[in-house]
């Protein structure tokens, strides 16, 4: 278990082209091939659509172990400006770049090393490996998996999720719940506009609402000073409408979001911003994934504890709260910084890699 390899393995992993509008199955089959020769026990899911699908691995007998987990899907380049092909890995100094290096391919890559390293140096725990698939346009992979992971892989003792944060524990981030707001209204000649219904003063009435509701968020809603910001927040992202001046408009969509802290849930926010608002507006939720809130002190994090640094709340959210939920003590701890992630020439540092295959060794083994 080598850098080298785990370069070798990153540079085969950038140049699957695994955006979140396309496939995995060509990445998938070929880590199923990898674990499967390393003397893992490899399950595939399927996706509901059958173009994509989440793999499942197992090393070892017992009871108890570590679970890795990562996304295999990446964020587009269209629009960015990359200096070298995104899907072609390369080294520059210390850094490795292409799509995907930092989120999160770096850390997949580390743990199909240290995968391949395992029969030779048993570990005294079972070591799991879930590969999700749509975690970039809102945890949608991860639900279609979630209820096999014990029946396939056992109760975990502890998850790692192995997203960027510069190899710091991180026990918590906010959840995320989001909505598509269909206002609907009355066409007519905008001669005659008070006559009329008017889509777009819904959809105003909407945004009104979302940013009361934040405004009582700031003001009274719950607190955490390890999250930034430490309240819950509303977001309105997309609103659209009307089709000419001179037309009073009949439909309007309104696109928004909630991330909420542990103490508050996204339905209670929800219902606040229902309460005040005129007939005429469907809201329907898109998408959810759960926040995370994990006790520093479980024994279980202990192994990790001992050998990072001190922990950390994340801004973004992850797929950590789906583990969670099973009971399983989670925490995020993963190679590189978003800061790198989902930009144009997204690279990771290569030292980063060396202490995420150090960490693995020593997590796996305890």
């Amino acid at each position: 278990m080598t850098i080298d390899r785990v370069s070798e393995i990153l540079e085969k992993l950038v140049a699957f082209q695994t955006i979140s509008s396309a496939s995995n199955l060509d990445l998938v089959d070929w880590v199923q091939t990898l674990l499967t020769q390393a003397g893992f026990s490899v399950a595939r899911l399927p996706s509901a659509c059958g173009a994509k699908a989440g793999l499942l691995a197992r090393f070892g007998g017992g009871a108890g172990g570590v679970l890795l987990s990562a996304h295999t899907d990446v964020v587009p380049v269209e629009g960015q400006a990359w200096s070298r092909d995104p899907f072609k890995l390369a080294r520059l100094d210390d850094r490795l770049y292409g799509r995907g290096a930092t989120d999160m391919k770096g850390f997949v890559a580390c743990v199909l090393a240290h995968g391949e390293s395992l029969r030779a140096h048993a570990p005294d725990r079972p070591v799991m490996i879930a590969l999700s698939f749509d975690e970039e346009v809102g945890c949608r992979g991860i639900p279609q998996m979630i209820d096999r992971i014990i029946p396939f892989l056992g109760r975990p003792d502890l998850c790692i999720v192995g997203e960027p944060t510069l190899m710091r524990p991180a026990i918590g981030h906010k959840g995320k719940a989001s909505y598509h707001a269909v206002c609907r209204g009355t066409p007519g000649h905008s001669a005659m506009a008070p006559k009329f219904q008017n889509a777009l003063h819904l959809a105003a009435d909407l945004i009104m609402a979302l940013r009361a509701e934040q405004a009582r968020l700031i003001a009274d809603g719950a607190r955490d000073g390890d999250c930034e910001p430490p309240f819950s927040t509303v977001h309105a992202g997309i609103m659209q409408g009307g089709k000419a001046l001179n037309i009073v408009p009949d439909r309007a969509d309104v696109d928004f979001e909630i991330r909420h802290l542990a103490a508050e849930r996204p339905a209670d926010i929800l219902e606040n911003i229902r309460a005040g608002l005129p007939d005429g507006i469907e809201i329907i939720e898109t998408g959810a994934y759960p926040g995370l809130d994990t006790d520093p002190k479980d024994p279980a994090l202990r192994p990790v504890m001992d050998v990072l640094a001190a922990p950390l709340k994340l801004a973004f959210g992850t797929e950590a709260g789906f583990f969670s939920r099973l009971g399983i003590p989670t925490i995020v701890c993963g190679p590189g910084t978003m800061d790198d992630g989902h930009q144009p020439d997204e690279s990771i540092a290569i030292d980063q890699l060396v202490a995420c295959l150090g960490f693995l060794k020593r997590v796996t083994s305890s």
